[in-house]
């Protein structure tokens, strides 16, 4: 791979996050004019059919018999936790404080790859990740007047997609980034049937909650597209540290649309996750 691939790859992991970005602050302006279990279905069930009608395109199989192996079935185990624990953590967070905790995830695959996997982890890249989840405390502030109990749902949402990443390493790798992508959407519409069943109170979307949840959809899709497209394009350890970029994104769409103020602690926490997930991903 050449430099013109690599900076092609960092251009399209970019806006793969800039898409991630906008599509969690639709996301939390929709989930105040519907129930966010049905929103959360809704956008599964677009996703799904995006992806579906992607792989027909390309002669795919939209249901695989893989998709049900033990391995899939993990990762998707993995991938509800994570998707219903990030909608509640983006709903009911900060989202400054929500993108921030989701940038440890990197830090969590590389320590969970060395003690499951066994993968070569030294020194230094330990204390990084260390490091890392010193960021991740300092946000949080357990024990302090500025803790709140529900960053802890960005967290159990973080853990979730890092489980979701590892288990993606011991999966068979049959199958397309379209069809991961239809598995990846189905269990987020699972997860909005679980919140839409615990809390009930669907109800048929206005304009605005029409509109809300095709930009969401869209996003969304868009995003995972274009990540998908980055990691096969340039040199992963060129790319992947392009993935924090949706941290600045967040955090100027949360103070630019929701007046949100991150304080000294959040933006301290934030660069220490920021520069030990770089510091990690490139070091080897």
């Amino acid at each position: 791979m050449g430099q013109s691939d690599n900076l092609r790859g960092a251009a399209l992991m970019t806006l793969s996050m800039a898409g991630f970005a906008v599509e969690d602050v639709l996301f939390k302006a929709m989930a105040r004019v519907m129930p966010m279990g049905q929103a959360v279905l809704i956008v599964g069930l677009c996703g799904l059919a995006a992806f579906a009608l992607m792989a027909r395109s390309k002669g795919e199989a939209v249901l695989h018999p893989v998709m049900l192996s033990r391995g899939l079935l993990i990762r998707s185990g993995f991938e509800v936790l994570g998707r219903l624990f990030y909608a509640l953590a983006i709903a009911l967070v900060p989202l400054a404080t929500t993108s921030a905790i989701l940038q440890a995830s990197p830090l969590v695959v590389v320590a969970g790859a060395a003690l499951l996997f066994g993968e070569k982890v030294g020194l230094q890249r330990w204390l990084a990740v260390a490091a890392g989840f010193v960021g991740v405390m300092i946000i949080l502030r357990p024990g302090l007047e500025g803790f709140s109990a529900l960053s802890l749902l960005a967290v159990a949402g973080m853990l979730g997609f890092a489980g979701r990443d590892l288990a993606t390493r011991a999966a068979p790798k049959v199958l397309s980034n379209r069809q991961l992508g239809i598995t990846g959407f189905a269990m987020l519409a699972l997860a909005g049937a679980i919140i839409l069943t615990v809390t009930g109170g669907a109800r048929l979307p206005d304009a605005r909650g029409v509109a809300l949840l095709a930009g969401t959809a869209s996003f969304a899709v868009l995003g995972y597209h274009a990540l998908t497209a980055a990691m096969r394009m340039g040199e992963i350890g060129f790319v992947t540290p392009f993935r924090y970029t949706r941290l600045v994104f967040a955090m100027a769409l949360a103070v630019l649309l929701f007046g949100e103020r991150p304080d000294l602690a959040t933006l301290a926490g934030s660069a220490l996750i920021v520069a030990s997930g770089i510091y990690t991903l490139t070091r080897r």
